[in-house]
């Protein structure tokens, strides 16, 4: 996969030389390429943004020239490959894992970081996606990018070694991932539950589905009404009800 991601602060993307990421690069899975758009504003100044038409606005916006020049080289390099070109915006679509596995799918992603008080709207004429990480506002795109770089990387095949770790984690099958435990097997008081030592497989994917249904139940419960719950997924959850009333 090659990332292409555009933005006026490229040294804050010194982070992905770090952990997964880092490794997807010097693995080969993936290539990075940060473009400084600014390097391609045509005014003397090299300014990248300019005050909106219209008045009343207590910021500045990004410059369409500047990045559609910037667009124009990218899509000269690369126009064989398949593509989605995503503005990180906070009026954008909240980012979820299943766009995250849709856009592990792609050849190339292009990330329009934003900054100041958006783009000149001409610019999402190049926009496949608008995408917030949350229901907040940041100063600017690169946080987002960051977050769905990681998010996608990760569903690569061969980044993390073991690929069942990406398809067991929460949000990838609905649920949020249920209670884990490692050694030792009392820690000040506290014990790993017996299911888990039983060596029985049926019995723990049982208490691993339940507890998953549980904890989903309790801290996401909305996620539960976009399940198409099974049989014993049901009864699991009456006994759940049961349980916490």
């Amino acid at each position: 996969m090659r990332l292409d991601i555009l933005t006026l602060f490229p040294e804050m993307f010194s982070s992905l030389e770090h952990s997964i990421v880092g490794k997807a690069k010097d693995n080969g899975f993936v290539g990075i390429y940060l473009h400084n758009f600014r390097d391609n504003a045509k005014n003397k100044q090299k300014h990248a943004d300019d005050y909106p038409y219209g008045g009343e606005s207590a910021g500045m916006l990004l410059l369409p020239q500047p990045i559609f020049d910037t667009m124009d080289k990218i899509q000269a390099e690369t126009s064989a490959l398949k593509k989605r070109v995503i503005l990180l915006d906070s009026a954008g679509q909240v980012f979820t894992q299943q766009m995250a596995e849709e856009f592990a799918k792609k050849e190339q992603l292009v990330f329009i970081c934003g900054r100041y008080e958006g783009v000149d709207e001409r610019v999402r004429l190049l926009v496949s996606d608008d995408i917030s990480i949350g229901n907040y506002v940041l100063t600017g795109g690169e946080l987002g990018a960051m977050v769905i770089i990681d998010a996608v990387l990760r569903l690569l095949p061969g980044v993390l070694g073991n690929e069942e770790s990406a398809q067991c984690d929460s949000f990838s099958s609905g649920l949020l991932e249920e209670p884990q435990y490692t050694r030792p097997r009392e820690f000040r008081g506290l014990k790993v539950p017996e299911v888990l030592l039983s060596g029985d497989h049926e019995k723990i994917r049982k208490w691993r589905l339940k507890e998953s249904l549980r904890r989903t139940y309790q801290r996401r419960p909305e996620l539960l009404a976009k399940l198409e719950l099974t049989t014993e997924m049901k009864k699991m959850l009456e006994e759940i009800f049961l349980e916490e009333s």
